[in-house]
C-alpha cells in the first residue's frame, strides 16, 4: 500500500528533520574551503559588471550555498511538518517556485559571467576545450529536454514533498530517464562543465567542479533520506 504525506507526517521527530543535515554542513565546509582556495586571481585582473573573475565565483558559490540550504530546510519542514502548506494554502507551490527558480536559474548565470569575466586558461589547448565543452552540452540539454517534458517541473521542485498526488505517479522512464534515474544531477549539470571548458577558464571549471559536487551532496544528505521515507 502507498505511503501518504499524512503518515509519514504523524509519525516524524525532529530526528527526522535534521537527517543527514550534519553532514551536509560539515562536508560544504570543506567543499567550499577547498573550491576558494583553488580559484585564481590574474595579475591586473579584469573586471565585468564591477566583479573579477574570483569575485563572480565567490558570488556564485554563496548564492548556491544560500540556495542548497533553503532547499534543505523548506523540503524537510514541509516534507514533516506541511510547513508551506500551511503558511500558503493552494498557493504553497507557487510560492516554492518562485523562491527555487531564481536561484537555480543564476547558477548558470553567475558561472558564465565567471568565465566571460577570467583571465586565467585553463589548459591552453582550445580546440580540445571547445570540442570537449561542446560534447559536454550535449547530455545537458538532453536531460533539461527529459526533466521538462518527462519529469516535469511541480515534479522537479519537489512536488512529492507537497501534494499525494505526486507521490502516487509512475517512475519517468522517458527521455534520459530511460537509463538513468537521475538525469537531473548526472547529466543536467555537466552542463556546468561545457560552459566553463568552452570559455577556457579555470576559475569557471573550479566553480564547476563545486556546484556539481555539492548537488550530489544535497542528494545524499538531505533527498536521499527523503525518498526513503517517501518510497519505503
Amino acid at each position: 500500500m502507498m505511503t501518504t504525506l499524512a503518515e509519514i507526517r504523524a509519525k516524524s521527530t525532529w530526528g527526522d528533520i535534521i537527517e543527514g543535515q550534519l553532514q551536509h554542513l560539515g562536508i560544504v565546509i570543506l567543499l567550499t574551503i577547498g573550491a576558494c582556495t583553488l580559484l585564481h586571481t590574474a595579475e591586473n585582473a579584469p573586471r565585468l559588471l564591477g566583479l573579477t573573475a574570483v569575485g563572480w565565483a565567490k558570488t556564485s558559490i554563496t548564492l548556491a550555498l544560500i540556495h542548497q540550504f533553503i532547499v534543505a530546510f523548506v523540503f524537510r519542514l514541509q516534507l514533516y511538518k506541511n510547513l508551506m502548506t500551511n503558511l500558503f494554502g493552494a498557493s504553497d507551490m507557487k510560492v516554492w517556485a518562485i523562491i527555487f527558480l531564481p536561484l537555480l536559474i543564476i547558477r548558470p548565470i553567475t558561472l558564465i559571467l565567471t568565465g566571460w569575466a577570467d583571465a586565467v586558461p585553463i589548459s591552453g589547448y582550445r580546440t580540445a576545450e571547445l570540442i570537449l565543452g561542446t560534447a559536454l552540452l550535449a547530455p545537458a540539454i538532453w536531460g533539461m529536454h527529459s526533466t521538462i517534458k518527462y519529469f516535469t517541473l511541480p515534479r522537479a521542485l519537489g512536488g512529492d514533498h507537497f501534494r499525494d498526488s505526486y507521490l502516487s505517479m509512475p517512475m519517468v522512464t522517458g527521455g534520459i530517464f530511460k537509463y538513468t534515474r537521475n538525469g537531473m544531477y548526472g547529466a543536467v549539470f555537466t552542463g556546468l562543465w561545457g560552459i566553463a571548458l568552452l570559455f577556457g577558464s579555470w576559475n569557471a571549471l573550479v566553480l564547476a567542479l563545486f556546484q556539481h559536487t555539492y548537488i550530489w551532496v544535497h542528494m545524499y544528505t538531505t533527498e536521499q533520506p527523503d525518498l526513503r521515507r517517501l518510497f519505503p
